[in-house]
């Protein structure tokens, strides 16, 4: 547990480090160019870029391989943030779909109706006689 907090700490400082970044000029493999751009932050997929023209999302498919060392985060950072960026769009996308909300809704039920069974069952014991009030 300790270790993955650290990996967390870790990832938040050097996410929070380049985000601190120059203006720079960025040009991508298809030519284009985004000068004196700022790295607003890095993002698993990309970096966000902030020009004088707007913002924009760079993705590191579209970076040359140079640009995606510098701000692609190494492998064990990704892990921890990758598995709760899929978690959290798995979860979002099931509560979205109509179909799976209902199932998740049924078991919930379910679960709910197994508690209070093991709940009656558990006072009621066979051999032993109920006392009614008179």
């Amino acid at each position: 547990m300790r270790c993955v907090k650290k990996r967390i700490m870790l990832a938040i400082l050097v996410t929070l480090s380049t985000c601190v970044a120059l203006a720079e000029d960025f040009t991508t493999v298809n030519g284009k160019e985004y000068k004196d751009a700022t790295v607003s932050h890095v993002e698993p997929d990309g970096i966000v870029l902030k020009t004088k023209s707007g913002i924009s999302k760079v993705y590191f498919t579209e970076l040359p391989e140079d640009v995606q060392e510098r701000f692609l985060p190494s492998t064990p950072k990704t892990g921890v943030a990758q598995d709760a960026l899929i978690k959290l769009k798995s979860w979002t996308a099931s509560v979205k779909n109509p179909t799976s909300f209902v199932l998740l809704l049924i078991g919930a039920a379910g679960l709910v109706a197994a508690g209070a069974f093991a709940i009656v069952r558990s006072r009621h014991r066979p051999g032993v006689p109920i006392r009614r009030r008179l």
